[in-house]
């Protein structure tokens, strides 16, 4: 059974912005009925300010689906169309405090309605329809869309692309062409990254992402076995954080400092040193 937040839950029983807009400006209507999520984003743009002054939303799916598309209207609403294409599928988690990995995909739903939307609204081609083969019959998932949302949330298994876009939750005969995608991109990543020359981080970025890495690769993994981690402070390259949960005054609280520093010495710099407060 998955862990609804309570603003997941007061969004699904009372959503925002419900409904049709009349004379919209934009519509950005993704995904299908028959595949089990679908959802139409209206527009309204004041052509003045070319800023979005309204939004409302119409949905078929679960719960989470549902208060994802009310987040999104909430999160638009007052931008330009640049804007709110800075708003990401994340922001859309975040807002409504959290979703289940699982349901992941109903936030890319909102993001690509409200892409389509725009698209729409400068006379262009909608995103997903871009050249692409159909990777995922079941749901009608393209490779093009896999290597888009594995590269923005950083997707690394199979489990993962089928919480963020479906692919793969069906008949699973399409397992081995989702694997091959990821290796694909990652290899494609390493090798880039290998080739070009890193750029120094500021202090404020280098903090960013040791907090985005924290949150994303570490406090996930250590939670699942009842322990936590936070940032403490960040003093040049020293990494001060703070045991939390089962974590603290364990035995092996050593190794766990030892590998969170080794992920951040892999995804942030080599010359972080981590420390236990």
């Amino acid at each position: 059974m998955w862990e609804y937040t309570d603003k997941v839950k007061e969004t699904f029983l009372h959503p925002k912005n419900v409904g049709e807009i009349e004379n919209p400006d934009a519509v950005g209507e993704v995904g299908s009925i028959v595949c089990g999520d679908a959802l139409k984003l209206y527009l309204k743009i004041d052509k003045d300010t070319n800023r979005i002054i309204d939004a409302k939303f119409q949905t078929f799916g679960c719960a989470s689906a549902i208060a994802s598309s009310s987040a999104l209207t909430e999160l638009i609403k007052g931008k330009t169309p640049d804007e709110a294409l800075k708003v990401t599928n994340n922001d859309i988690a975040k807002f409504l405090g959290g979703l289940p990995r699982e349901k992941m995909h109903c936030s890319v739903m909102g993001y690509e309605a409200l892409e389509a939307a725009i698209a729409n609204y400068r006379g262009e081609k909608p995103p997903e329809v871009e050249a692409g083969e159909i990777v995922c019959q079941c749901f009608g998932v393209t490779d093009q869309k896999i290597k888009r949302v594995v590269k923005e949330n950083n997707l690394h298994t199979i489990e993962d692309v089928t919480n963020f876009t479906k692919a793969g939750g069906g008949c699973g005969s399409c397992v081995p062409d989702i694997e091959k995608i990821l290796n694909e991109v990652w290899a494609g990543k390493v090798l880039a990254e290998a080739v070009a020359p890193k750029k120094k981080l500021t202090n404020i970025q280098k903090i960013a992402m040791i907090q985005e890495i924290i949150e994303r690769e570490i406090r996930p993994l250590l939670q699942a076995d009842g322990g936590d981690v936070e940032l403490a402070d960040v003093e040049g390259n020293k990494v001060i954080v703070s045991l939390r949960g089962m974590c603290t005054g364990c035995l092996m609280a050593d190794v766990t400092i030892k590998n969170i520093e080794k992920k951040l010495k892999e995804l942030v710099s080599e010359e972080l040193i981590v420390e236990a407060e």
